[in-house]
């Protein structure tokens, strides 16, 4: 569809505005076409378009920014131009703005990958062939081993997250975070299962030893996008939790979501997991130790706290929808999530 950008803007998104930004940048001349919202995410804003036969994703802020939605969007951009260089496959920065006058909050321009989202349906020849399906799931672990192989210093990320201490931080930062839910209206209580023993066993565990480097801090099936025919990743997405910190946080986060058995729900009850034949964690895990020197003997440990973590963070979506920031059907059906995660983590202490 063509949209007209002189009177429409669509999710809160002024595209005359993004039209004469555009302008000023270079990028293209005339209207904004094929104009349509790209769903995936519960919080930020995308939408896709064309513009000079150049199909272009805009990713900002949800449209009512959080504290800490402007800070993420220039973090974003900042680690897709470092990766630009690295055989990481990421979507291409093209072009951004700190200037909330534009659009009313920080926002950048990416190009469209060519790839889908296997958690929100399969391609014909992804359903149709267990072997692929298999293959999708040991790619996932080599994109994942690619970014943790990345020398954060080299690539100009010096100062883009705070390694000392980021293990010592996690179980205390998150404990904090759950507390403050207590504090909104509707959500008095909190409501997770375990909470200190989980905090306890994973103080008492906590690796000594391990490398910093580049930790995305949200990988799952969501968040990848492959190739409608190969088993291939053709862009890891949504880095607005991105760090410097430990990337065995990643692999534990992928172990946290997976199904138990073949065919079985994952914790995002994806359209991937649901068609069956992907590989079991043990088989995940000896893909990554066969490309990497990382230490992976206290891979439960990682395990458990990327469910306590995630746990949390999604009890943060329930927790708003409580006190109605947020819809109560996407709080339900995150809480779910939250309490399964919770639950699959007490059972493995």
């Amino acid at each position: 569809m063509q949209t007209d950008t002189t009177d429409n803007d669509l999710l809160g998104v002024d595209l005359t505005a993004v039209r004469d930004w555009m302008d000023a940048q270079g990028l293209g001349t005339g209207d904004l076409t094929a104009v349509a919202p790209i769903g995936g995410g519960t919080q930020n804003i995308m939408l896709g378009f064309e513009r000079s036969e150049t199909r272009y994703v805009l990713r900002r802020g949800p449209k009512h920014l959080r504290p800490h939605s402007n800070r993420m969007m220039s973090r974003e951009m900042t680690l897709l131009r470092a990766l630009s260089d690295t055989p990481v496959p990421h979507p291409t920065f093209v072009a951004g703005s700190e200037d909330t006058t534009v659009l009313g909050a920080v926002f950048y321009l990416m190009h469209a990958v060519d790839g889908y989202n296997a958690g929100e349906c399969l391609s014909p020849a992804h359903a149709t062939d267990r072997t692929l399906r298999y293959r999708m799931g040991l790619g996932m672990i080599d994109a994942l081993t690619e970014l943790g192989r990345i020398d954060h210093t080299a690539i100009g990320l010096t100062d883009f997250g705070r390694p000392e201490g980021f293990l010592e931080r996690q179980v205390d930062r998150w404990n904090s975070e759950l507390e403050s839910y207590t504090l909104l209206p509707g959500y008095s209580t909190v409501l997770l299962p375990g909470v200190d023993r989980i905090a306890s066993w994973l103080d008492d565990n906590r690796p000594r030893n391990w490398t910093p480097g580049i930790l995305h801090g949200d990988y799952h099936v969501s968040n990848i996008m492959f190739d409608r025919t190969e088993p291939t990743v053709t862009a890891i997405v949504d880095w607005e939790m991105a760090t410097i910190g430990d990337p065995l946080l990643d692999l534990g986060w992928i172990f946290a979501m997976w199904p138990d058995t073949d065919g079985g729900a994952d914790l995002l009850e994806s359209s991937l997991a649901a068609a069956g034949g992907l590989p079991t964690r043990a088989e995940l895990l000896d893909r990554y130790a066969a490309n990497t020197d990382r230490d992976l003997h206290a891979i439960d440990w990682y395990t458990a706290l990327a469910g306590f973590k995630l746990g949390i963070i999604l009890e943060g979506t329930y927790a708003r929808a409580c006190s109605g920031q947020a819809p109560t059907e996407v709080g339900d059906r995150l809480h779910r999530y939250a309490l399964q995660l919770f639950d699959r983590t007490l059972l493995s202490l």
